[in-house]
C-alpha cells in the first residue's frame, strides 16, 4: 500500500512538473512575440520621427508632389494611433513604405534636393531605420513561427487552447515588394 501510494504521488509530481514546463515555455514564446512586436514597435516610431523632417525638407523642393506629401503625414498620424490594432498597424506602415518610396523615386526630378546635406542625411538615416525594421521583422517572423509551432503542437496544444492561445501573423512582403524592380534607363 505504501509503495502504490509512493508510485502514484511520484507520476502526478511528475506529469504537474511536465505541464509547468509546457505552460512556462508557452508563456515565454507568447512573450517573445510580444517583445518582438515591441522591438517593431520602436524602430517604426524612430521611422515616424524621421518623416516630418524629410517632409518638410521636400517641401521646400517639391511643388508638384503635394499630394504624396499630404498622403505620408496623414499615414503618419494614422500609424501613432493608440486606438489601432498591431494587423491595422503593420497594414498603415506598409503603406508609408509604399509611399516613402514614391517620395525616393520623386526626389530624382530635384536634382538640388538630391544634393541638399540634409537631404542625403535623412536619406541616410531612413535607409538605417529601414534595415532595423528588416531585422526587426525577421525576429518577430521567428517568434511567431515558435509560438505558433507550440500552439499547434501536441502535447502543449491542448495546454495553449485551454489558454484561449491563437495562431499570430507573420510579417509578409505586400504584393508590391514582390515585384521585380525596374531597372531600365
Amino acid at each position: 500500500m505504501n509503495k502504490m501510494f509512493i508510485y502514484i504521488t511520484s507520476f502526478i509530481a511528475l506529469l504537474l512538473i511536465i505541464f509547468i514546463i509546457l505552460y512556462n515555455n508557452l508563456i515565454y514564446k507568447k512573450n517573445q512575440v510580444d517583445n518582438a512586436f515591441s522591438t517593431i514597435d520602436v524602430v517604426l516610431q524612430k521611422r515616424c520621427d524621421l518623416i516630418p523632417r524629410l517632409v518638410t525638407l521636400a517641401q521646400m523642393y517639391m511643388q508638384f508632389e503635394q499630394k504624396i506629401l499630404t498622403e505620408i503625414s496623414r499615414l503618419r498620424s494614422r500609424a501613432t494611433s493608440k486606438n489601432l490594432s498591431d494587423n491595422s498597424r503593420i497594414a498603415v506602415e506598409d503603406q508609408i513604405s509604399r509611399t516613402l518610396n514614391k517620395i525616393i523615386l520623386a526626389v530624382e526630378a530635384y536634382p538640388e534636393l538630391k544634393t541638399n546635406q540634409h537631404f542625403i542625411q535623412l536619406q541616410y538615416s531612413l535607409n538605417e531605420v529601414e534595415e532595423q525594421i528588416s531585422a526587426a521583422r525577421r525576429f518577430y517572423n521567428s517568434a511567431v513561427t515558435e509560438y505558433n509551432n507550440a500552439v499547434e503542437m501536441f502535447p502543449t496544444n491542448i495546454i495553449a487552447s485551454g489558454m484561449r492561445y491563437q495562431l499570430k501573423l507573420q510579417f509578409q512582403a505586400n504584393a508590391q515588394a514582390r515585384n521585380n524592380v525596374n531597372i531600365e534607363i
